[in-house]
């Protein structure tokens, strides 16, 4: 069974290069979580999921508070929203980088910390990856799956939503944005989540899988 740290902030110190002035606030909000969890859901930047006051994902704006909630009915999270106790789930960003308010990364800022990204995910080494909203779930599946060419440019988040795609050592079960949910979609995932760890999910030769 694997140990990667018991850290729940920043378990790696990663030192991305973000330039936000102090005077704004912090500078990144840093994965968190359970580092040997085997679930790891994947946000956009801060200021779409949260994090800017708590330096935790996926708190502080509606978006961040109900992806958390999702996650707290699926039994993997509890305590506080702002300072939750999180079992078999870590949480990161794409662009863990904060922004002043009402920006967005430019694409050369997402590749820029791309690599910290990819660095703290394979250590990671979650079996079950959850991108939420298009950006990320575009890179996930251009990144660590073969699977990106069977769609559209432009992604379907309203048909990818909770669907499992096998990627390259992960199963990938993308979300669709908070903002964007329709009827029903919340307790997709909540169900589909439900259903993954009812099953007896593993890795087999680099792929993830789930057999029941």
């Amino acid at each position: 069974m694997k140990n990667v740290t018991d850290r729940t902030s920043n378990p790696f110190g990663l030192r991305p290069p973000c330039d936000r002035a102090p005077e704004e606030g912090r500078d990144a909000v840093f994965g968190y979580g359970d580092a040997n969890g085997d679930f790891h859901v994947i946000g956009d930047h801060p200021g779409v999921h949260g994090g800017k006051r708590t330096g935790v994902p996926f708190t502080g704006t509606d978006a961040g508070r109900a992806v958390q909630d999702v996650f707290r009915e699926a039994g993997f999270v509890t305590g506080p929203a702002d300072d939750p106790d999180c079992e078999n789930l870590y949480c990161s960003y794409l662009h863990m980088c904060c922004l002043p308010n009402g920006h967005e990364p430019t694409g050369r800022e997402y590749d820029d910390l791309e690599r910290y990204f990819d660095a703290e995910l394979r250590a990671i080494n979650a079996h079950i990856l959850l991108p939420v909203g298009e950006t990320v779930t575009d890179h996930v599946l251009r990144a660590y799956t073969t699977q990106r060419r069977r769609f559209d440019h432009d992604l379907d988040m309203a048909d990818l939503h909770a669907r499992e795609l096998r990627g390259r050592g992960f199963m990938v079960v993308p979300i669709r944005n908070p903002d964007e949910w329709a009827a029903g979609d919340r307790e997709e995932i909540v169900s589909t989540l439900e259903s993954i760890l009812e099953s007896d999910y593993r890795q087999t030769k680099g792929v993830a899988t789930r057999v029941g």
